[in-house]
């Protein structure tokens, strides 16, 4: 019995491995459209402040034919891995990206910012290749993490939002920048926007959504 548990155990694990990026999150949802030949006009991909953001005001997807695909905790690896399943395979006409905060908070380990950056060039290439339009993100700010204290990440958040505005200037994609209208003194969220200075409230999902639109003009 004892050697049935370990085995269960272990059998466990290494199902969860296999499915490292997570592909199973959205597997049915992404049926659904491919099988109703629904072509999203946008594919929102990120991390818990993605899927947070169509939990917390799904009209705002539905009403725009936009798509969530963020999945929590999650660092840019993974979403580069998931990335063909939940952006490319919908067929979206656009894609935008907000990623790396996890990867800051080493969520699976330390990783540069140079390799973080990395990931999110390679989505970009992947979307470029299939015809779909690019939409780069700033990461909010965080001045610190709630799951993993004192780690500091205020100045490597601004670091790799220059990073992304830089490469975005350059290859003339659209940068959107939440980071400069929803910092404190700090450099982390500002208080009116968030509860635990990482995750947006109503109210901050709300001024995203008022920097979005105003950098897309949609309606």
């Amino acid at each position: 019995m004892k050697f049935l548990t370990i085995a269960a155990i272990m059998f466990s694990a290494v199902v969860s491995a296999q499915d490292f990026a997570n592909y199973a999150k959205y597997e049915k949802q992404n049926q659904e459209i491919l099988s109703q030949h629904i072509v999203p006009n946008t594919v929102f991909m990120g991390d818990s402040i993605t899927e947070g953001w169509f939990s917390t005001d799904p009209s705002f997807f539905t009403k725009n034919n936009f798509v969530g695909r963020g999945i929590s905790g999650q660092v840019t690896s993974q979403m580069l891995l998931r990335f063909r399943e939940d952006v490319i395979n919908l067929k979206p006409k656009r894609v935008i990206i907000l990623a790396g905060t996890n990867d800051i908070a080493e969520n699976q380990g330390p990783i540069s910012l140079d390799k973080v950056f990395g990931n999110i060039v390679s989505m970009v290439e992947l979307a470029k290749a299939n015809n779909i339009k690019v939409v780069l993100c700033s990461l909010l700010p965080a001045y610190d993490f709630g799951w993993r204290k004192n780690m500091h990440p205020a100045e490597k958040v601004i670091a790799l939002n220059t990073m992304i505005e830089r490469y975005a200037k350059k290859h003339n994609i659209p940068y959107v920048d939440y980071h400069s209208e929803m910092k404190d003194s700090r450099n982390g969220l500002d208080k009116i926007y968030t509860e635990d200075e990482i995750h947006p409230t109503a109210k901050g999902y709300e001024k995203m959504e008022s920097i979005l639109i105003k950098k897309l003009g949609v309606k």
